[in-house]
């Protein structure tokens, strides 16, 4: 995996989340118990992972990623064989032994660091834009259901060890946000003048 690869992926990785948890509880038997009146749950991640505009916010994240790790990784391509024609891909040379013309490849390959950098924190800024996006349009549905149920406490699903789970929101809050939004523009947004 090159250095642009790694900047720009992580940039992807979140709504297209997976809780750990979930695995290990259909691993054992569910603790159960009684439903507990009034204590209800949610899971914040799955609604992003399952909505409609979750999904689409992911797909349009995954193709910004790819676009910039092509083009990118053209770029770099290029500059890789410039700099084994200028004898820079192997042992490192002293500061002072580099010619202008090495200097100047060494600077080309900086800027493109920064420029991969760049990319990376546009699409991360893209994709919490997408984040917060839903969750503004998630949040009054949340307290729909919330009152719909008679909650009276409303925890993270996520951090729930065992009981029972009859009190689970998420599933019908994912349903009335897919009723309300199926997607969200996802777009990155030029850098100001003077970057």
């Amino acid at each position: 995996m090159n250095s642009i690869t790694r900047v720009l992926l992580p940039g992807v990785m979140l709504l297209s989340l997976s809780p750990l948890a979930g695995q290990a509880q259909t691993a054992t038997p569910p603790l159960g118990g009684p439903v507990v009146q009034g204590v209800c749950m949610i899971s914040r991640e799955a609604i992003f992972a399952n909505a409609k505009a979750g999904l689409s916010a992911t797909e349009q994240l995954q193709r910004l990623t790819t676009r910039a790790q092509e083009q990118l990784g053209a770029e770099q391509a290029t500059l890789t064989t410039e700099l084994q024609a200028l004898g820079l891909a192997g042992a490192p040379v002293q500061e002072s032994q580099l010619t202008a013309t090495q200097r100047a490849g060494l600077q080309k390959h900086q800027a493109l660091q920064q420029k991969a950098a760049e990319q990376a924190r546009q699409i991360e800024q893209a994709r919490v834009k997408a984040l917060q996006r839903i969750s503004e349009e998630a949040q009054p549905l949340i307290a729909q259901v919330y009152a719909r149920h008679n909650c009276g406490l409303l925890l993270d699903r996520n951090v729930v060890l065992g009981g029972n789970m009859a009190n689970d929101l998420t599933a019908e809050v994912v349903q009335a946000l897919d009723s309300k939004l199926t997607t969200v523009p996802v777009s990155i947004e030029a850098a100001p003048a003077g970057r």
